[in-house]
């Protein structure tokens, strides 16, 4: 299912839901572009084709395949590229170890994660899985600054066909908590490398004996790189979350934590561990001695502590003391309430900027161990972007719900090219070994930064070029000129990361003779300036740095849209290439399951089609290719024909599902092909294709259906098997052979 040669296009293989979905439209998109002479390839990013590939020597010559990762990661530097790129796990410990145990099941020879590497073999084996884990591939492929924004076709269906928005009150107990002091917030330090500080750095932690330990060397920065560095105190994180702790049971909410232990896949672990640990603490005080010596580790979670108990030698008496504890504590905010899964239970279950905006949208209210919704202490550790949220819950509270009818849309000007910002941290972050000093020492032997740390604090440093941050300033006056709407950069000039970034911003703005047409706000007053802009109907666009791009590009859509999966996202690419991204809807595992249990794919492939359209119109320009653009004008047709007839996956059984919506997506298509008059050759083509699908509707539909409501046979998971999943996802013989 891979090429050898670079298509004109080349489609992601990913995981769960969304590359289910692509068993039955990506054949639909091949047939389709073959008539334009376009090819559409497929390259192997998902969890699994990237565990295989990282154990070569392990596998048989039919098992391994090629690093498409890395292929990817050099084609996206080509002014050629062109990607659509679906959701990917961010696969978290727990998920990387099934997916480990999956392949090994099927006669992969991969090894086991090692989750304490002692030898010089398993720590080599751990470095390949760390590779792998959390999000090991956005940071690969965004060679270029991000572009999102709700489709006009989509935006209006969500304005005549408004979901649901819970109400809010406005003494709601809902509150977002955060650090004061002592977190990655206040403890920022940046600067602004020159030409003769750049070069080859090292990180070393420089003991009270003066003894050195080099934590990380090599780190090359090139002048003009805004170089960041700042730790969390683990101390203080333990206060504060025994202060929510306290603080939950005494208001009577459910506690949350809410973190991004994917791209903050070293970091945010550690912090999730912390509140764990906390939250038991009373267990740890008496047995965490024989926890440790079983290996327990609560970064990987509650679930995880539970099975390891549950296993141990006087697992029944910990097993008590947790139970007893828990009955203690504050009742949790919970993932799933019928089987018992907690916001503890696995650090990948409960990310933040999914679980915030669904909560926000909720009117403040999240689901309880009883199945009921409560008022939700929301613990956000760090304070670098909780007061969006804060803000976010204090406005509703004083105005009530969004109007998704006459909302306006935030649109984002997102800085993530090349590793940029925090989400490019995983190899500069350390949990501190033991009490002494972090420094950054330049190439030329200048000490960048330094922080006095205590053993078990995070210290990370992160880093964003020069090139990516002027590429993004010139995005966001193309963007504003071609809306003409207000725009924000949402920058905290007393924040030291972004004080340096506006020494970039300001002169750049002033020399384009634009700078009037920008206004520059902290975080949380750009936050509440957007959310009356909407609430008025008029529109915004939102300039932000890597995370908060990623944040808000769940915020905004799930508020006036009801998902973030059908957000228009291009990845405009600084070499000219162009990657377009399907939403920011995750990889929705509960889809899944669903299909698995019942037949039915509720999975909407919405996102898809917005960055299809794109991918192709962006083809016909630099490929000179006609036949192209037509396409992708045919592409929006069938897009909007999908949402005006009401034609997209509802979520039960018997209703239209990801299969059904394709076949009229394909039938929009064809029936856009054959009207258009650009083209004879084209609507030859597509004139019998698009009758044959009309005048068989009944019976593809019926094919489709005839397996709902029984469990499907996928042959696998992380690793599904390919003719079953060709049969569960392509069951309409009647649609194969009119396609072809």
């Amino acid at each position: 299912m891979t090429d050898t040669a670079t298509p004109d296009i080349i489609y992601t293989k990913v995981d769960e839901a969304p590359q289910l979905a692509s068993a039955s439209l990506l054949p639909i998109i091949q047939s389709f572009a073959a008539a334009a002479g376009v090819s559409v390839g497929v390259k192997d990013i998902s969890l699994a084709g990237r565990i295989i590939a990282a154990f070569p020597e392990n596998l048989t010559a039919a098992q391994r395949q090629e690093d498409h990762l890395a292929e990817l990661g050099e084609l996206v530097k080509q002014p050629t590229a062109n990607v659509i790129k679906l959701p990917n796990i961010s696969a978290s410990v727990p998920q990387l170890v099934a997916a480990v145990k999956e392949l090994q099941a099927k006669g992969y020879a991969i090894p086991d994660y090692p989750a304490d590497p002692s030898t010089d073999a398993e720590k080599a084996i751990r470095a390949r899985f760390d590779a792998i884990k959390g999000s090991a591939v956005n940071p690969v492929l965004r060679e270029g600054n991000s572009d999102r924004r709700a489709a006009v076709a989509v935006k209006n269906y969500a304005k005549a066909n408004p979901h649901s928005m819970g109400a809010w009150a406005k003494d709601s107990k809902t509150v977002v908590s955060t650090m004061s002091a002592n977190d990655f917030f206040s403890n920022e330090k940046s600067a602004t490398l020159s030409a003769d500080q750049a070069g080859a750095a090292r990180i070393e932690l420089v003991a009270a004996d003066g003894s050195i330990t080099v934590l990380k060397d090599g780190v090359k920065y090139t002048a003009g790189t805004v170089v960041d560095a700042t730790f969390m105190s683990a101390r203080a994180l333990d206060a504060f979350l025994a202060e929510q702790v306290a603080a939950t049971k005494a208001a009577g909410t459910l506690f949350s934590i809410h973190l991004k232990a994917t791209m903050m896949k070293v970091s945010d672990p550690i912090i999730f561990g912390h509140a764990v640990k906390v939250f038991l603490q009373p267990v740890f005080d008496k047995y965490g001695d024989k926890l440790a010596a079983a290996g327990v580790n609560p970064n990987s979670g509650l679930g995880a502590l539970l099975a390891q108990v549950a296993e141990m030698d006087g697992g029944a008496e910990i097993q008590a003391a947790i139970d007893a504890v828990m009955a203690d504590r504050p009742p949790m905010y919970m993932v799933n309430s019928d089987k018992g899964i907690t916001n503890l239970h696995v650090p990948s279950d409960v990310i933040i900027d999914a679980s915030m905006p669904a909560l926000i949208r909720a009117g403040g209210k999240g689901w309880g161990p009883d199945g009921k919704a409560a008022d939700t202490n929301c613990v956000i550790p760090d304070s670098s972007y909780a007061p969006v949220y804060d803000e976010s819950v204090k406005y509703f509270k004083e105005t009530g719900a969004l109007d998704p009818r006459t909302a306006g849309t935030v649109q984002n000007v997102g800085l993530m090219a090349q590793k940029a910002e925090e989400y490019g941290s995983h190899p500069t972050t350390f949990e501190v070994p033991h009490a002494g000093t972090v420094r950054i020492v330049l190439a030329n032997g200048d000490i960048l930064h330094e922080h006095s740390v205590e053993a078990g604090d995070i210290w990370r440093s992160a880093s964003t070029k020069q090139a990516p941050i002027e590429d993004w300033v010139q995005l966001a006056i193309s963007r504003q000129k071609a809306e003409g709407c207000q725009a924000i950069f949402w920058l905290d000039e007393s924040r030291a990361h972004d004080a340096e970034l506006l020494k970039y911003v300001r002169p750049i703005l002033a020399k384009a003779g634009v700078a009037d047409k920008f206004q520059i706000m902290t975080p949380r007053a750009a936050t509440r300036l957007s959310l009356e802009t909407i609430r008025a109907g008029k529109d915004s666009i939102a300039i932000t740095g890597n995370v908060l791009r990623d944040y808000l590009t769940d915020l905004f859509p799930i508020l006036e849209l009801g998902t973030s999966a059908k957000m228009l996202s291009i990845v405009k690419l600084m070499q000219g290439g162009g990657m377009f991204e399907t939403g920011a809807g995750g990889s929705a595992p509960k889809h899944v399951q669903q299909l698995a249990e019942e037949n039915h794919l509720r999975w909407d492939s919405l996102g898809e089609f917005c960055a299809l359209g794109e991918s192709l119109k962006f083809l016909a320009e630099t490929k000179a290719n006609d036949k192209a653009r037509i396409l992708g004008i045919a592409v929006d047709r069938a897009t909007q024909g999908v949402l005006d007839n009401n034609k997209s996956p509802a979520p039960k059984v018997g209703q239209t599902d990801n299969r059904a919506s394709h076949y009229y997506f394909a039938l929009y298509w064809a029936q856009a092909l054959a009207s258009q008059n650009e083209d004879a050759a084209l609507t030859a083509h597509f004139a019998p294709i698009a009758k044959a699908l009309e005048e068989n509707e009944d019976t593809i539909l019926a094919e489709i259906k005839a397996a709902e409501g029984s469990p499907a046979d996928l042959g696998g998971y992380f690793l599904t098997d390919a003719q079953k999943t060709d049969s569960v996802m392509r069951p309409s013989a009647t649609m194969r052979r009119i396609l072809g």
